[in-house]
């Protein structure tokens, strides 16, 4: 049976570090493998230093991740705010109603999503819906009508040009 006292690294995979500038008494004294005069011998060469290229620490681009030039972002609206709507007495709820009663931005997809309930039935037309969301407007009777997106369904172009760092 294996022990975890008796684990041990493989043959010739442990190997003891080189000791360098300690005397002429064996390998790696004197000059200790930097070579004869120069700024490789001496100690003045900061660490990350490339010559006086600029260097990668600051190459590199500080935050992580990027933000997707053709992402889809949607608006998104739930059944409990199509209720609260249908109980001021719009029947017909489009995205321009939802932007004139402070429910979206101007000009944003908008997605209804499930959360809440209908008591009523309602034409609710947006850019998508979820799919139970879209049975329980038709369970009370309503309509669920996915109205065309802007630039013909096709991703919308991203801004600026090749060359930008968008």
């Amino acid at each position: 049976m294996l022990h975890t006292q008796d684990l041990k690294p493989a043959a010739g995979s442990k190997k003891a570090r080189k000791r360098v500038g300690r005397g002429i008494g064996g390998k790696g004294g004197k000059t200790a493998g930097r070579g004869t005069k120069g700024q490789g011998a001496r100690d003045t060469i900061p660490i990350g230093f490339e010559g006086g290229q600029l260097p990668m620490a600051q190459r590199l681009p500080k935050l992580k991740g990027f933000n997707n030039p053709f992402r889809v972002s949607f608006s998104i609206v739930n059944l409990d705010a199509i209720e609260m709507l249908a109980n001021e007495g719009v029947v017909v709820i489009d995205p321009d109603v939802l932007y004139a009663h402070g429910l979206v931005h101007k000009g944003e997809l908008v997605k209804i999503l499930a959360n809440g309930e209908l008591s009523k039935a309602v034409t609710v037309s947006a850019h998508a819906f979820s799919q139970s969301a879209a049975e329980k407007i038709r369970a009370r009777g309503g309509s669920a009508v996915v109205v065309d997106r802007p630039n013909g369904g096709r991703r919308i172009p991203p801004l600026g040009n090749a060359l930008m760092n968008r």
